[in-house]
């Protein structure tokens, strides 16, 4: 009798080992609840961990950051000028940015407002910078701005030969006054089947329209092609397709308030261009109904102004964009890097709707 309850001992022992490896297996994944490493996408730690990275990728002040790929394979990063004359960043990787040394332009060959505008008080701030590679050029768009003094906003453009610059000023592609819109800045550029676009607008509604874009880079609005596709909450504007679904994504929210800034990233989708665009329950986003897609957590306050999504080589998509560190707001809007998911139905968010302390780094091959 001794001997079976030493059997059956023995073999209670190892069942409650064997759950408990279990139970600890499912912590040191960080799933679940049981997760207290705060909001991470990286391996497994019971397998060959791949190679990760921390938020944020770029601790500096750079706020409304705008990237690409461009043709030499390499990432280039620029965002508002809280470096003066807007700052360059180049990446292999889109997770390690070094600073270029030069800026975009020089205090010589700065833009400003078109001459004689007539609301505007002092020289222009560059706000909002667009990359894109158009007509064999690297096209920096840029919004040209006053605090405060809506009416004087205008979207204007550079060019270069490289996307480390230097830009030459262009061009004005237009102001508020010429196209109606208070606040006319945050400008996106969108171009499908060969027709350009720009989606622009801030707290006053966002607009798209029809360009007409020479040879030579001579950018000009067609103004009966233009459509308000959503309401006064945003700015920020970017677009996405993906499986025949346009995807406008937003910021909401108080941008600029360090700690308690309440920015997040939103996002609805459409069939067409020209909208509507609508949340899952059919809200439109021109009356102010949406998706969330990252939000501010205990670390991180006003999480928005998302450049254009890029892919890597897998082609998961991935999101840099901006936020205040609520335990060191001084630093500014540094620059946070995320991956898109995609729900069963298509919907766009990053994981837990909260920017990742550390996550697997984007597949660069």
């Amino acid at each position: 009798m001794k001997r079976i309850s030493f059997i059956l001992s023995v073999v209670v022992v190892l069942a409650l080992g064997t759950f408990a490896a279990a139970c600890g297996g499912d912590d040191d994944n960080g799933s679940g609840n049981g997760n207290q490493g705060g909001n991470n996408q990286g391996g497994s730690a019971d397998k060959p961990a791949t190679k990760e990275y921390n938020n944020p990728v770029v601790p500096y002040s750079v706020p409304d950051p705008t990237a690409i790929r461009a043709q030499d394979g390499y990432f280039y990063l620029y965002g508002t000028e809280d470096t003066r004359n807007i700052p360059v960043f180049k990446s292999k990787d889109m997770v390690n940015w070094e600073r270029q040394p030069a800026t975009c332009f020089t205090d010589y060959n700065r833009p400003d407002f078109e001459p004689g505008n007539p609301d505007a008080t002092r020289s222009a701030a560059l706000w909002a910078p667009e990359i894109r590679y158009i007509k064999n050029k690297y096209v920096l768009f840029y919004s040209l701005a006053e605090w405060g003094n809506g009416w004087v906003s205008t979207i204007g453009y550079a060019v270069a030969d490289k996307p480390e610059g230097p830009f030459s000023p262009k061009g004005w592609v237009f102001n508020a006054r010429q196209m109606g819109v208070d606040n006319g800045i945050d400008q996106f550029y969108w171009e499908e089947d060969g027709k350009p676009y720009m989606v622009w607008g801030s707290f006053n509604g966002i607009y798209i329209v029809e360009l007409d874009v020479t040879d030579d880079l001579v950018i000009t609005p067609k103004k009966d092609t233009m459509v308000r596709i959503a309401g006064n909450a945003y700015e920020g504007s970017n677009l996405w397709k993906r499986d025949g679904y346009y995807y406008l994504i937003c910021s909401t929210g108080s941008c600029c308030e360090g700690a308690n800034s309440t920015y997040i990233t939103v996002v609805g989708r459409s069939k067409s261009l020209f909208g509507p665009y609508v949340n899952k329950s059919g809200g439109r986003m021109l009356d102010n109904q949406h998706e969330l897609i990252v939000k501010g957590d205990s670390r991180w306050a006003g999480t928005g102004h998302n450049s254009i999504w890029l892919e890597d080589d897998d082609k998961n998509v991935w999101m840099l964009y901006h936020a205040y560190a609520k335990g060191d707001p001084g630093r500014g809007r540094q620059v946070l890097l995320d991956k898109i998911q995609w729900d069963a139905d298509g919907w766009p968010t990053v994981a837990f709707q909260t920017p990742s302390n550390f996550a697997d780094v984007p597949v660069i091959k």
